[in-house]
């Protein structure tokens, strides 16, 4: 198979001198990290316009219009469809999302962390239909005979493991699409730092494998059956160096940091493959990252909620089943200037209408009046520093939990899914509703409280930089008032935190003394990488108090007060 060339410009009579035979044009269309984002979101343009994008109707109009120029046009998907949901979806167990996919014609999905959020039980239920569901509340309210989804996720990476007492996978390694003659694999991976980022006893019966490894053990098969081209999807990401002028809409960049985990592994990945669609970070980039022959290989993803779709249009040759030319592009789903147009998909409006209907007495509800027009969760959903809506996030988790003891709150800043309110979601005297709220913190996760030592805590905010935590994927736990350090990155692990820095209400910690701390219980499970909460103790569980409901108690009797300023808890050398 010929490398994939990035806009190479060939003509159809050149490729028909070059291979005998026909060629098919066939368009690919990715969506990475939907989130069940049934409405259009803020998004900040290559060109720093400040617009509205994404929304099923917007989507809906853009994969129709690519369908309309080019009949061989597929939609496919980098995983991340569902979970970490507005309300709108969030509610209604995603189903909406669901049936809005399956109506713009979605044939398949990488699998992403996120759709095992509920567990491996649920996940099968959204994808085969039905009301059996652990939160029946919420389930089937959409639509009380939910057919499940009409396309497939798939992980080559993901099998049951020896204590499942089952063989093999619940999932399909890739799926063959007939696409204008052509058969079209697309061979699925998902992150395998899934266990450490999703709550454990949903997925207590499976491993998650190495990505690349996985996908390139099913290739001979895909060969054997003589595919015309293969396409990985994978939930894996990465992002452009801070120091480049790359963004979503640069055509070619080679500026992936060289640590993200997408590089590693597309340097691994099988050169049959021709091209990678990618998701996770939530980042816009269309890079070339060489194969392991040496030949730079398209690797391309749609920052996230439906913001961009990736594009990849293909000529293929299906006499000698190989890929003839690649071209790729992140195409802006502008939501704004489709509804000037009045170009929105009318059956999408509809579904939207049915779900904003159905959540409307919820979602509805107001919180609170903030002291300014919103709080943000960091510029471009930074998770390695201190932000606004995380300091108030903490402070409501420890407000909530001092009744068991609590001096110090760690929230994690992947937990923190928008901020507050959305800027498409402005409102008249900076009003905070229920649904605005629910955005920020939609997992239903519950508070736990448990000891642990001044030297504990040390360890844990080592556990920021190190282990799976390490280069570009560092985490900054957000803190509670009172509670202050400083570290100095460049130091190696372990010695980033002098324990001397580390105060509580001005006062270096006692590494020896016992401090109470909150949490949510996706950290106290371990999650993130932040194994310390793992060996606190006298654990206590809060089943009846939900994150989401201590953020609101904690809106309601502060919201005039709050602003979004980062209060310095955090601070570097």
């Amino acid at each position: 198979m010929l490398p994939a060339a990035l806009l190479l410009s060939v003509s159809l009579s050149a490729c028909t001198t070059l291979f005998a035979g026909p060629v098919a044009d066939v368009t690919v269309l990715g969506l990475n990290d939907f989130h069940g984002n049934l409405a259009p979101t803020s998004f900040t343009t290559a060109e720093g316009t400040k617009i509205n994008a994404g929304g099923i109707e917007a989507l809906a109009a853009e994969v129709n219009d690519a369908r309309k120029a080019n009949r061989n046009t597929i939609l496919v998907g980098g995983g991340d469809l569902i979970g970490a949901s507005p309300i709108t979806s969030g509610l209604l167990r995603d189903e909406p999302s669901v049936y809005a996919l399956n109506d713009m014609g979605l044939k398949v999905s990488a699998l992403g962390n996120h759709e095992f959020d509920q567990g491996l039980k649920e996940l099968l239920r959204m994808q085969n239909g039905g009301c059996d569901s652990n939160d029946t509340a919420k389930a089937c309210q959409f639509d009380p005979n939910y057919k499940g989804a009409t396309f497939k996720w798939i992980g080559a990476n993901v099998k049951y493991n020896a204590a499942s007492g089952k063989t093999g996978s619940p999932f399909a390694p890739y799926v063959i699409e007939k696409i204008g003659g052509a058969n079209i694999a697309f061979v699925g991976a998902v992150t395998r730092t899934t266990p450490t980022i999703v709550s454990p006893d949903g997925i207590k019966d499976l491993d998650f494998t190495d990505e690349a490894d996985a996908v390139n053990a099913v290739i001979p098969e895909l060969k054997d059956k003589k595919v015309d081209a293969i396409i990985m999807l994978i939930h894996e990401g990465g992002e452009i160096a801070q120091d480049s002028k790359d963004t979503y809409a640069t055509v070619g960049c080679k500026t992936l940091n060289e640590e993200s985990p997408i590089v590693k592994i597309a340097r691994r990945v099988d050169p049959a493959v021709s091209a990678i669609i990618s998701g996770h970070s939530h980042q816009g980039y269309n890079c070339l990252v060489p194969d392991p022959s040496g030949q730079d290989r398209i690797v391309i993803q749609g920052n996230a909620y439906g913001h961009l779709l990736q594009r990849l249009d293909l000529k293929v040759d299906r006499v000698k089943h190989q890929v003839v030319t690649v071209r790729s592009q992140n195409l802006v789903v502008n939501y704004d200037a489709r509804k000037t147009a009045g170009t929105l998909d009318a059956p999408m409006t509809a579904l939207l209408g049915k779900a904003n209907e159905k959540v409307a007495g919820i979602k509805n509800q107001p919180v609170t009046n903030l002291g300014s027009t919103q709080i943000r969760r960091g510029i471009g959903n930074a998770r390695n520093t201190e932000t606004a809506l995380g300091d108030v996030i903490a402070d409501a988790q420890l407000a909530a939990t001092r009744p068991q003891g609590a001096v110090i709150a760690f929230m994690n800043p992947g937990g923190i899914r928008a901020d507050l309110p959305d800027t498409s979601a402005l409102k008249e005297g900076n009003a905070v509703n229920f649904g605005d709220v629910f955005s920020v913190q939609p997992f239903g996760n519950t508070m736990t409280v448990m000891d642990l030592t001044g030297q504990q805590i040390k360890d844990l905010l080592e556990q920021q930089w190190s282990g799976g935590n390490a280069g570009t994927g560092n985490k900054l736990l957000q803190v509670s008032e009172g509670f202050t350090y400083t570290y100095t990155a460049a130091n190696p692990d372990g010695q980033r935190v002098n324990i001397a820095d580390i105060k509580l209400n001005g006062t270096p910690i006692d590494p020896a003394a016992t401090y109470r701390v909150a949490m949510n219980s996706f950290l106290a499970s371990g999650g993130d990488n932040f194994t310390v909460f793992k060996a606190g103790t006298n654990v206590v569980q809060l089943p009846n108090l939900v994150d989401l409901d201590a953020l609101v108690t904690y809106l309601k009797a502060n919201g005039a007060t709050l602003t979004d300023t980062v209060k310095g808890r955090i601070t570097a050398k």
